[in-house]
């Protein structure tokens, strides 16, 4: 099958339509938002509709909504900004990119597992709690990963549990997934026991989650992690994530480190 009409190009087509068709209103600028408050309007048949940015099983329903906002409207960097790190830490390691086993936690559609599939990655599982996720990134990405799990990594059912009990992975990815109220830090730390010992983590999260005494507890995490020796931080980055609906700009810090020893 020639490539201009594969799947996966096919799919490439559809997205760009949809995204150029989709059409998009902010709040007043000037309004004082949470990040995990903040929303826009999108037009639909019935009339504008009101979506807040971390609704994500809204968001994924409408095709290229997610990068309509995210992408194009606040010029989320997250997903290139770790490829990039992601590509250096494993040139520097001699870490073959294209055997590489990843395991994206918070998948959603797949905007992350596509920026390292650029760099040459090819093995992907994807977990996300929400279905819409899955469905959304089969939509819009085919192929791209080989599994897709789809729930709650601290109350899996029992079929999900084997197949998450002989995971074992060279990567970890979470981006710009952790706090708020998507992934808590006891479902990081249980992704994380999947790696490989000698194998990679890297996740970014918003710099006042790194804070001492902030209530999110990845701050806490992170140090007893590094503390005890089971991460070992190759690169930290802060950098914008994206923009607010204010037009202000989001920092995050980006971090890959290697496992040196799990505790599963």
């Amino acid at each position: 099958m020639n490539s201009s009409t594969s799947p996966a190009s096919t799919a490439s087509t559809r997205l760009e339509r949809d995204i150029a068709r989709i059409e998009i209103a902010l709040p007043d600028p000037h309004r004082e938002l949470a990040q995990d408050q903040e929303f826009f309007l999108v037009r639909r048949p019935a009339g504008w509709r009101e979506v807040r940015m971390h609704d994500y099983p809204a968001i994924f329903a409408i095709p290229g909504l997610y990068e309509k906002v995210v992408y194009e409207l606040f010029e989320c960097r997250s997903p290139q900004v770790i490829a990039e790190m992601v590509a250096k830490a494993w040139d520097d390691l001699d870490q073959p990119r294209d055997r590489a086993r990843v395991l994206d936690l918070g998948a959603g559609n797949g905007c992350v597992a596509e920026a390292l599939a650029k760099i040459g990655a090819e093995n992907f599982t994807g977990i996300d709690l929400h279905p819409e996720a899955a469905a959304a990134a089969e939509r819009d990405r085919p192929g791209l990963y080989r599994e897709f799990l789809v729930g709650d990594l601290l109350a899996l059912p029992p079929q999900l549990e084997a197949r998450w009990a002989n995971l074992e992975v060279d990567l970890l990815t979470c981006v710009a997934a952790l706090g708020f109220d998507d992934i808590p830090p006891e479902v990081f730390r249980r992704a994380l026991s999947r790696v490989r010992t000698g194998g990679l983590v890297a996740f970014t999260l918003k710099r006042d989650f790194t804070k001492e005494g902030e209530e999110s507890g990845f701050a806490a995490l992170l140090c007893s992690l590094v503390e005890r020796g089971t991460l070992d931080v190759i690169e930290r980055r802060t950098y914008v994530h994206r923009k607010a609906t204010s037009g202000d700009p989001l920092h995050y810090v980006a971090w890959v480190a290697r496992v040196k020893h799990q505790e599963r």
